[in-house]
């Protein structure tokens, strides 16, 4: 089989698909792999540890996308590049699909078939390669509250963690999967005084467990009087609530960032899901924030991408099984044997065909 990477083109996106040991262990099976010339720079690899392993260096992602089997990129197709896109053609990614009708119609006109990273699912509920990127997102959505929280960037002047004899920053969570467990773990390390509201309460107590009931955590289930509530007392507030494959609720509404003190900080996780706060838009890591009502927002789509070193690593060891059982046993002989892998696949032949999505895009499935 052959295999494309190309560089990526969103904004600031500096990881890439594949490592050169990906490279290594699908070539030594007798597989090819395509690589877009400088696709790695950004994550540290130059071309020349991609040709050490066996890849193919190609000049542009045209020869990408005609001429591989199946192109393996981080984010979804970009909209320079659907003129790329044709029938034949598997791509293999994250594409946040229920919030992008754009990109669905192209895909669906072009007969594309998508496999997404996030609505690979196993049997436990659990999302085996969004998982890798969640943790990242967590933590970093953390580390940008506290950078933005400093007078020198335009916020209140608060320090996350506080000084002896000074009150933390507090910190409101909303969501109890992956990515609110690791800002929930950082910001308590930090020292910041953390709330998490979710819509279960066994992730809650899970999260009780894993940080030892910390005296500085509180947790309760997210109504919309206990979110108005600690949104109004929050010196942060990250968004890090997800649905599978769909678009996520708008839990704050503008009202609630009004009543926020003006140089707080909002940072939109699940912007790439449509954000959980009604005055969210999409920014970029070139421009990343926005001031609205006073309050600065950062709803960046592809946080990891800020730090692609540990993000390109972190990615590919998650998807390379992936690739393998793909390049093994093609597409349908691979989701055959992996109920997981099949709940990937979002479209096909002009259809969707994870319900989730399709519900999401007031599409029916088939």
């Amino acid at each position: 089989m052959i295999i494309g990477i190309p560089k990526e083109t969103t904004d600031q996106e500096l990881r890439v698909g594949i490592t050169p040991a990906g490279v290594a262990s699908l070539v030594g099976l007798g597989h090819r792999v395509l690589i877009e010339s400088s696709a790695g720079i950004g994550s540290g690899i130059p071309d020349n540890n991609y040709l050490a392993n066996g890849a193919e260096l190609v000049s542009s992602s045209d020869v990408i996308f005609s001429s591989s089997d199946i192109v393996v990129k981080v984010k979804e197709v970009q909209a320079s590049e659907w003129c790329l896109l044709h029938p034949d053609l598997v791509t293999f990614s994250f594409l946040s699909l229920g919030s992008n009708p754009e990109l669905a119609e192209a895909l669906l006109k072009n007969k594309v078939t998508t496999l997404a990273y996030e609505t690979i699912e196993m049997k436990d509920g659990s999302l085996p390669i969004l998982k890798t990127m969640s943790a990242l997102t967590g933590r970093l959505a953390v580390d940008v509250a506290a950078h933005y929280l400093k007078s020198s960037q335009g916020g209140s002047g608060k320090l996350l963690s506080g000084i002896e004899g000074v009150s933390p920053a507090n910190v409101l969570i909303l969501g109890a999967g992956v990515a609110g467990f690791n800002a929930a773990e950082l910001a308590i390390n930090m020292g910041a005084q953390v709330t998490v509201l979710s819509r279960g309460k066994q992730r809650l107590t899970e999260l009780r467990i894993r940080l030892r009931s910390n005296k500085r955590l509180n947790v309760g289930i997210a109504t919309n009087d206990l979110v108005s509530k600690a949104v109004s007392k929050s010196d942060v507030v990250i968004g890090a609530v997800r649905d599978a494959g769909g678009a996520v609720p708008k839990l704050v509404t503008r009202a609630m960032v009004q009543s926020m003190q003006k140089g707080s900080v909002i940072v939109d996780a699940c912007i790439d899901q449509g954000g959980c706060f009604e005055t969210s838009r999409k920014t970029t890591l070139t421009n990343p924030i926005y001031v609205e009502e006073g309050v600065t927002h950062y709803c960046v789509r592809n946080m990891p991408g800020s730090v692609p070193r540990t993000a390109t690593e972190s990615l590919c060891n998650a998807t390379l099984p992936y690739i393998h059982a793909i390049a093994k046993n093609g597409l349908d002989g691979a989701t055959k044997k992996d109920s997981a892998l099949a709940l990937g696949i979002n479209t096909t032949n002009g259809q969707i065909v994870n319900k989730s999505v399709a519900e999401s895009l007031r599409i029916n499935s088939n």
